[in-house]
């Protein structure tokens, strides 16, 4: 200890923080491996249009990928902890940078509520994430797990889907389709932002970006609700 310190007049040096560009940069990375696993996650459930063979068959092949150089369910358990660490650094991020802002924004508005600019996807981040997050577990007990499905049968997947949406169950769909439509907020301002941190973007770009991102969200939504919606109107 230095003779300062020990006459108490020099407080010890502060850890330094993680630089904000790191954190956004660790967002836009992580957001990007979670993206593309929702795009593959939205295409495999598409398959249930082909019907029950197609997606149950789909759901097998995915537990023999790179077999026998990989063991049973080898990939899967790799795409779980890439994901699982992508999650985890993503909500990180997003929280210490969500704590940052509102530090260096004490001061409120009238009204007591912070103004903040910005687009409708923008503004409802935090919470769209909130509800993603809520989704997610229960869809891991109901259509993963089967404890919250009234089929709930490993691998039968195309019944298992047929009973979680069923027509009674229309609250189920509902829910589904509201975490989907937040998902889609999500996606769209996160595609824009991580684009913009990892310097692809530029002002003579950013209005094709806004499109591109938009559109990609809508489809990314529509393709998400297409299974559960056409489960309870019996379409399939």
């Amino acid at each position: 200890m230095s003779e300062k310190s020990r006459a108490g007049g020099a407080a010890a040096p502060r850890r330094p923080r993680t630089p904000s560009a790191l954190l956004k940069f660790v967002m836009a990375v992580s957001g990007v491996f979670l993206l593309l696993y929702v795009v593959l996650h939205m295409i495999g459930n598409l398959k249930i249009f082909f019907g029950p063979a197609a997606i149950d068959e789909y759901a097998s092949w995915l537990r023999t990928i790179l077999e026998p150089a990989l063991p049973y369910e080898g990939m899967l358990w790799i795409v779980r902890v890439v994901l699982l660490v992508s999650v985890i650094a993503h909500i990180w991020s997003a929280t210490v940078l969500t704590l940052r802002a509102r530090r260096a924004r004490p001061i409120k508005y009238a009204g007591g509520s912070y103004r903040v600019k910005g687009s409708y996807a923008a503004r409802t981040m935090r919470w769209g994430g909130v509800i993603i997050a809520l989704f997610v577990i229960y869809h891991l007990l109901d259509l993963t797990f089967g404890v919250a499905n009234p089929n709930g049968v490993h691998l039968e997947v195309y019944d298992n889907i047929a009973a979680g949406f069923a027509p009674e169950r229309w609250y189920v769909t509902l829910f589904y389709v509201l975490a989907v439509v937040a998902l889609g907020f999500h996606v769209q301002h996160g595609i824009f932002s991580g684009i913009q941190t990892l310097g692809w973007s530029s002002n003579s770009r950013e209005r094709t970006i806004k499109v591109v991102s938009t559109v990609f969200a809508v489809v990314l939504t529509l393709g998400f609700i297409s299974v559960p919606l056409a489960v309870t109107f019996g379409v399939v």
